[in-house]
């Protein structure tokens, strides 16, 4: 049985310290084990809330980072739809260069015009971190969800829910703008030691019920059932007024 773990908190601002207790422990027992912590992270509001004060945190041996991007949309680094600009603007640069540049894996923007072939080259670059395995094991890979409760971009009823092998796969109709993108695929998600999904705000409330408490199959982000990890929930008491346990169980290290 998948384990899995939900953390709730009293506002938005006790999520992002709460991930920040997490995310400083993750890293600490990964360079411990392998000497490095390997991290992916979706866009949306997910960089600014988990960014917030882990930015600050000088507890952290962030040169043992690698920074990698659960999905990202085929546009170039500078583009505001960008998951690297966000992650860049929000963690990077007020690192101030504390996780070297060759340990951040972006998307290669001259690629950005086909979605399958910067699909192919992003596995390239995850396999020159982890090596030839049947699937890469993230340490920690950072999810948020969708009203339709999609993660990455793995959207409900499209075909790249259904990879079976591949690392990354690609869409060039999401219905979500913009249209071409590529992502983590559900073996790769279900392979890290830890998958952490991040909601907040009353809107997410009915999809959090339905994929943690309902396991409603059709929702995507209910397929993330680590094979020898732990899905996380991080949510302020709005996101988890609906679920059966809602009163605050908040993260210490």
């Amino acid at each position: 049985m998948p384990l899995t773990k939900t953390f709730s908190f009293h506002r938005a601002d006790d999520v992002a310290r709460g991930l920040n207790e997490f995310l400083e422990r993750e890293s600490a027992e990964a360079i411990e084990r392998s000497g490095m912590f390997t991290v992916a992270f979706s866009g949306g509001s997910l960089p600014s809330l988990a960014s917030r004060y882990l930015r600050d945190n000088t507890r952290i041996d962030f040169s043992r980072w690698y920074v990698f991007f659960a999905d990202e949309r085929c546009v170039s680094h500078t583009d505001p739809l960008s998951n690297y600009r966000l992650v860049r603007e929000e963690l990077l640069e007020p690192l101030n260069g504390r996780i070297p540049e060759n340990q951040i894996i972006a998307i290669n923007e001259s690629l950005v015009h086909s979605p399958k072939d910067a699909a192919h080259d992003y596995y390239l670059q995850i396999g020159t971190v982890f090596g030839e395995h049947k699937f890469p094991v993230f340490d920690c890979i950072l999810l948020g969800i969708g009203p339709d409760g999609h993660t990455c971009s793995l959207f409900p009823n499209r075909p790249q829910i259904e990879a079976k092998t591949e690392w990354v796969t690609y869409i060039e109709d999401s219905p979500k703008e913009p249209p071409h993108r590529i992502t983590l695929t559900l073996p790769v998600l279900n392979h890290a030691r830890a998958a952490v999904f991040v909601a907040t705000g009353a809107a997410k409330s009915k999809t959090v019920r339905e994929i943690v408490d309902d396991r409603d199959d059709s929702k995507p982000a209910s397929h993330v059932a680590l094979s020898k990890g732990t899905v996380y929930w991080f949510l302020d008491l709005a996101a988890a007024k609906d679920l059966s346990i809602n009163k605050p169980v908040e993260f210490k290290l």
